[in-house]
């Protein structure tokens, strides 16, 4: 079989290890899918494992691939595997063990692959896996937000935190939020309100929320605290050892680190199908380019305002 391009690195670092290589196409294990990609995403996840954030579960074997969340259509699969099959168009996320999404090819299990509806390009499909999972485990199964609830988002206007604030809305609770000031209309038309600046005065919040979800990782905990009705729940997306330990205690705080759960990815593919969850997209690039595209967003933050796509088209 002839070769594939894949984005890999041969040691753990900065922006500067990743390469663009030939490699032999992977092949599917038992319960695991073959994806010929369209379309992959990237998210902060992606340098930080890279950078060796993650070695404990990672490990130090190399050459290792890049990216997680992919688009694109079932090329092969491996023994076990029922739900999924050759030729059908899917969204999903490799592991964190594997990784892998930036290439012309990736494996993943199928748990964590999901048919792409009808309704979603590629592109669109491949920005929602792992933003989308994280903030429906939090808002649907942590906190279990229904109608009449209220929920605030700490960083509205993120991946995790527009998804969240539109899973929420969904299931009839109201919103508010923060992020920078000069994006507090774009907040506001999600249905966002009040919005707050990062830095705000939760006095006059006080009490208000059934749901304080952080997917900054920078709000004070005495914040949060004062933020929350009682019975409710502090969610933080954005694990330490620190916070890790504080999640094991008894109280509100929770650390989530989202599972590849095939009914949750289900639930947020059905939603975006719907067109009730939308991620913006700030750009573009092919394969070839994807490099320079991916050192921009982790070095600079740039484009703001939706995610990176990489496309193998």
């Amino acid at each position: 079989m002839a070769t594939i391009r894949r984005i890999q690195y041969h040691q753990y670092g900065g922006p500067e290890v990743m390469r663009l290589e030939d490699v032999e196409p992977p092949r599917p294990g038992a319960g695991e899918v073959l994806v010929r990609v369209r379309a992959a995403a990237a998210n902060p996840m992606d340098w930080g494992i890279r950078r060796g954030n993650l070695k404990v579960v990672t490990g130090r074997s190399f050459p290792r691939g890049v990216g997680h969340d992919f688009a694109g259509v079932v090329e092969a699969v491996g023994d076990g595997v029922t739900r999924l099959r050759v030729g059908d168009a899917v969204m999903g996320g490799t592991s964190i063990r594997t990784a892998g999404a930036f290439a012309e090819m990736a494996v993943a299990e199928e748990r964590a692959v999901v048919l792409k509806p009808e309704e979603l390009s590629f592109e669109e499909a491949a920005a929602i896996p792992t933003v989308g999972l994280t903030a429906y485990q939090a808002v649907a199964g942590r906190a279990e937000v229904r109608a009449g609830q209220a929920v605030f988002v700490h960083g509205c206007l993120g991946g995790v935190g527009r998804s969240a604030v539109q899973i929420a809305a969904m299931r009839g609770a109201s919103v508010a939020g923060s992020c920078r000031p000069t994006a507090a209309r774009e907040a506001r038309g999600l249905g966002v309100d009040p919005v707050v600046a990062f830095d705000f005065d939760p006095a006059p919040l006080a009490g208000r929320f059934d749901l304080v979800l952080d997917t900054a990782g920078t709000l004070p905990p005495k914040a949060a605290r004062t933020l929350l009705r009682p019975g409710g729940h502090i969610v933080d997306i954005n694990p330490t050892p620190a916070k890790l330990a504080k999640s094991a205690l008894p109280g509100p705080f929770q650390v989530l680190i989202a599972q590849p759960v095939t009914e949750d990815l289900e639930a947020v593919a059905r939603a975006a199908g719907e067109g009730a969850l939308r991620l913006p997209i700030a750009r573009t690039a092919p394969l070839a380019e994807a490099i320079d595209a991916l050192t921009e967003l982790e070095v600079h933050g740039t484009p703001k305002g939706g995610k990176v796509v990489i496309t193998t088209r």
